[in-house]
């Protein structure tokens, strides 16, 4: 089977998935697979570079890649890819969207208000959420212009700048907790991880940098960990995810709140997948079969 790993992209997450995509081709079993490296730099690359490949091997991070551009794409063309559909993934690359489905879905997640520019600020319905907040592009990721704003007064410049990344920005409740993410496979919740960040929050650098965190599985209190996998199963059905996504959640006293859902969760060696998949003693190598296999048994549904 030839296999084309798809990399790079035009979103500002465009490093990571650089790292990822060579994590993976560094680690996929070349004895099973017929692997070629596709680095996309521009929309139009999709549908020339992939021609030839029997699957798409998504490492892709961000705007056309995460947020269900490519999958449309590549459905159009008849090349099964690994993954969420179209849909799911669309939904999960706007936070704004994600938040409305889980309210619908009595899904219990912070508060929060979304502006297209800062005249569309509501200083009323931000009083009510209280401060601190987060200030972060609405369809962003990696943490990427994500300001925590501890007063009203900065919220304007924290928007304007996240404004630069996106076309809509959300102002989203500060709640302090215990993060953690929860990895979904095929409805299945792995191993979670427990994020313990050196920064204020789990920032850029606290993702990608060597010591920036320090994120190990964690064993939850019994009826805690009930909850979580409740909320992460429940959140993965509502938002119609399909083969694999990860759920991050924060817990303040014992109470969980999903944060947001990421699609395509980075590959890297730090990531957060990979090292859910080893409490299940599934390697790196395992857990690429796995996404593959997992990815061609939906395909057919997609």
């Amino acid at each position: 089977m030839k296999i084309g790993v798809l990399m790079g992209g035009i979103s500002s997450e465009r490093d990571i998935s650089l790292l990822s995509g060579k994590t993976i081709v560094e680690n996929i079993d070349r004895q099973k697979y017929d692997v070629v490296e596709i680095v996309i730099d521009k929309k139009e690359d999709i549908i020339e570079k992939v021609k030839g490949i029997d699957f798409a091997l998504l490492a892709l991070h961000g705007k056309f890649g995460e947020d269900g551009t490519v999958q449309s794409v590549l459905q159009t063309l008849n090349i099964p890819y690994s993954g969420c559909g179209p849909l799911s993934s669309a939904l999960c690359m706007d936070k704004d969207m994600t938040k409305k489905i889980l309210l619908a879905n009595n899904i219990r997640t912070a508060r929060w208000l979304n502006v297209c520019s800062i005249s569309e600020i509501d200083y009323n319905r931000l009083d009510e959420i209280g401060y601190p907040v987060f200030v972060k592009p609405t369809s962003g990721g990696s943490s990427v212009a994500t300001t925590f704003v501890s007063k009203k007064e900065d919220i304007e410049a924290a928007v304007l700048e996240a404004l630069k990344w996106d076309t809509e920005v959300m102002i989203e409740e500060y709640i302090k907790g215990d993060e953690i993410t929860c990895p979904v496979f095929e409805n299945k919740m792995f191993p979670v991880i427990a994020i313990k960040p050196k920064a204020e929050f789990f920032d850029f650098a606290s993702k990608y940098e060597e010591g920036g965190s320090a994120e190990f599985i964690v064993e939850l209190e019994e009826n805690l960990h009930k909850e979580v996998e409740a909320m992460a199963l429940a959140t993965y059905k509502a938002l119609k995810c399909s083969v694999y996504a990860r759920v991050d959640m924060i817990v303040k006293a014992g109470v969980p709140y999903i944060l947001e859902v990421n699609t395509l969760p980075g590959m890297t060696k730090n990531s957060l997948i990979p090292k859910s998949a080893a409490g299940l003693n599934i390697n790196y190598s395992q857990l690429l079969d796995l996404i593959i296999e997992t990815s061609l048994k939906c395909s057919q549904n997609k």
